[in-house]
């Protein structure tokens, strides 16, 4: 009979397995049910575009408002993504199909065409949901393959003029499930689509009057004291797609991009086999040379001075200078590590779905103010075995230098698009509250984890430090620190940079990132190949008896932080729906980029570091020292 421990391991790679073939979630909501007649509510989420990364308050148009202004609430990862839920003033029910019908009449005034003009040049799109579904744009590509493009162009440009999408024809899929348990005897159904297609639409007549909404209609044309009508009809459609796999449809993956994901693992697992054999090489057939050889001559006086890294046993376990900022970044790139593994845990097992709109952005702050724990802990730990003095002062470092960069940048960003009148900037109160947070919470978190780390014992040296430093012999240019931690760096990014166009397209292009899958096997490839080009780099600068390693072994991998910012300006120059992005686009794209770039650098950097510690102490204690 198989352990418990076993079971959960079986249990682990089902999941894992399951996730990479079929894109396994679980809703993370639960189901409504309407019977016939029931009133389906319209809720006006953002205005986005793929070409602006500031997104606006979708009545910042002049759509039509309702009478009663009602929004849902919010949590804080919607919140800080900009999303809203606000009523619509759309009138639907349950299999009561609609034709031409009204919502309002606007009379379009200078400030309504200045903002139609902006947002049409930069193709806005108007996002709105129905039972938490997002409202789509069904097409075909040249393939024959089904796409969905959320939300619908608020409008297009012909000749210099602005057309206004001002007609609706909704399509609202619904499901009748075979058995529910419900209070009401009539039959209830269930929402699983909603689609639209827009229509710019100049009205004939009044409303009520025969050829109203005309078959083949005349693009409305905006300008000032114009009388606009907006319209939508509504068709329901029965369809055997069931509730719990509603989202299917739209996280379907195209031919293309399954080739690219399954590319992707294909290069990362060859990039770590590569380092697997050169760290197999330098473990099983190096330094067990080294260990013979330098445990032979151990009593030879005559001959112990050779050329090695074994000359430097005296020297390779002096602190560094700087030592209590290599324990911050250490803290940090510790806490950011544990977010990562528990947030993907967390997505395989589809708690972390689309349909549980900003549950991965409140997860990852909830993880951060409860793993400051952990930052605190390690690089306390870590100051204490180095002989530091001023342990306090490398608590409160870890737990202020890295969350008030974040926090400052991304004050400053919001600063700007608040100013840029969109209003969906995060408000002050969340604001307040990510103070409480980090303040109330995750600094007293990093203090207590702090102090269990300096209650801790020390971690333990093999070898002696020697009061005199030894004379580091000169090295030649291509061995020095800088260029040989730029060609480490390019191995771990070489790893992940094929999931990072995915992650790109889901950031800023208002796509949804769904293959946790692949994105998993990938994470666990690019931290095998950190910790392997460290231990690599690492043990041929010892080999250049130079015992300068502690930064060293950090940045070996850390680099890759670097690249991921190159490439993210590369991304940012190729992509063609950025074309004539404007300037306070390229900030805030630019603001939390380096935001994601450094916080890969630490993580990166605290993988390389840690390997490489252990890895000094264990040659080190392997062989007899006088």
């Amino acid at each position: 009979m198989m352990t418990t421990r076993k079971v959960r391991c079986w249990l682990l790679l089902f999941l894992i397995t399951f996730g990479l073939s079929s894109g396994f979630y679980l809703p993370g909501v639960a189901p409504t049910d309407y019977p016939e007649g029931a009133e389906l509510q319209v809720f006006a989420n953002k205005l986005t575009s793929a070409r602006s990364n500031v997104p606006y308050d979708f009545y910042f148009l002049p759509f039509c408002e309702p009478k009663e202004e009602k929004e849902k609430g919010l949590n804080i990862g919607q919140l800080f993504l900009g999303e809203r839920a606000k009523s619509t003033a759309f009138e639907i029910n349950m299999l009561k199909n609609e034709n031409c019908k009204v919502l309002c009449k606007k009379l379009l005034e200078q400030r309504d065409i200045a903002r139609l003009k902006r947002l049409v040049k930069r193709e806005y799109r108007a996002r709105l949901n129905l039972d938490n579904m997002p409202l789509v744009v069904k097409k075909q590509t040249p393939s024959g393959e089904t796409v969905y493009q959320f939300g619908y162009q608020v409008g297009f440009r012909e000749d210099k003029k602005i057309y206004v999408n001002n007609h609706l024809r909704l399509k609202i899929l619904y499901h009748r499930p075979s058995s529910v348990v419900s209070s009401d005897p009539r039959d209830v159904y269930r929402v699983v689509g909603f689609e639209v297609e827009p229509v710019s639409m100049n009205h004939k007549g009044s409303p009520g009057d025969n050829g109203f909404c005309p078959l083949s209609p005349e693009p409305f044309e905006a300008s000032v004291g114009k009388t606009m009508y907006y319209t939508y009809d509504v068709v329901f459609e029965e369809s055997p797609i069931r509730w719990a796999t509603r989202w299917d449809p739209l996280l379907s993956a195209t031919e293309e991009q399954r080739q690219i994901q399954w590319f992707s693992i294909i290069n990362s697992l060859l990039i770590t086999l590569f380092l697997s054999g050169m760290v197999a090489m330098i473990l099983f057939r190096t330094i067990h040379k080294d260990f013979m050889r330098y445990n032979q001559l151990a009593d030879d006086e005559d001959l112990q001075e050779e050329v090695g890294w074994k000359l430097l046993h005296g020297d390779v376990f002096r602190p560094p200078p700087y030592a209590s900022l290599l324990c911050i970044l250490v803290g940090n790139g510790a806490q950011i590590l544990a977010i990562a593994l528990i947030t993907l845990l967390f997505a395989l097992l589809g708690f972390l779905s689309p349909a549980n709109r900003g549950a991965l952005l409140s997860c990852m702050v909830a993880l951060w103010v409860l793993t400051s724990t952990i930052a605190g802990y390690t690089s306390a730990r870590l100051y204490k075995s180095l002989g530091g003095i001023f342990v306090k002062r490398v608590v409160l470092g870890t737990a202020l230098i890295f969350p008030g960069f974040v926090f400052s940048v991304f004050f400053f960003l919001n600063f700007l698009i608040w100013s840029s009148q969109s209003n969906v900037a995060v408000p002050f109160s969340t604001l307040v509250l990510l103070l409480f947070l980090w303040f109330g919470i995750s600094i007293p978190l990093t203090i207590a984890g702090g102090y269990v780390g300096l209650r801790r014992s020390s971690y333990t040296f093999p070898c002696r430090t020697n009061q005199i430093p030894r004379k580091i012999p000169p090295q030649p240019w291509y061995s020095s620190s800088i260029f040989t931690c730029l060609i480490g760096g390019i191995l771990p990014f070489g790893s992940v940079f094929i999931q990072l166009v995915f992650i790109l397209g889901s950031i800023w292009q208002n796509q949804i990132f769904y293959m946790f899958g692949f994105l998993s096997v990938v994470f666990l490839v690019f931290m095998i190949t950190s910790m392997e080009i460290s231990v690599v780099l690492c043990y041929l600068k010892l080999c250049s008896e130079d015992y300068r390693w502690w930064f060293y072994s950090f940045f070996c991998s850390g680099t890759s932080g670097l690249y991921v910012f190159l490439y993210s300006i590369f991304y940012l120059l190729t992509q063609p729906e950025f074309e004539g992005i404007d300037m306070l686009s390229v900030l805030v794209y630019l603001g939390y980029m380096i935001i994601v770039s450094l916080a890969f650098t630490l993580v990166a950097g605290f993988l390389g570091f840690r390997c490489c510690f252990w890895f000094t102490r264990k040659i080190y204690s392997s062989i007899r020292v006088d």
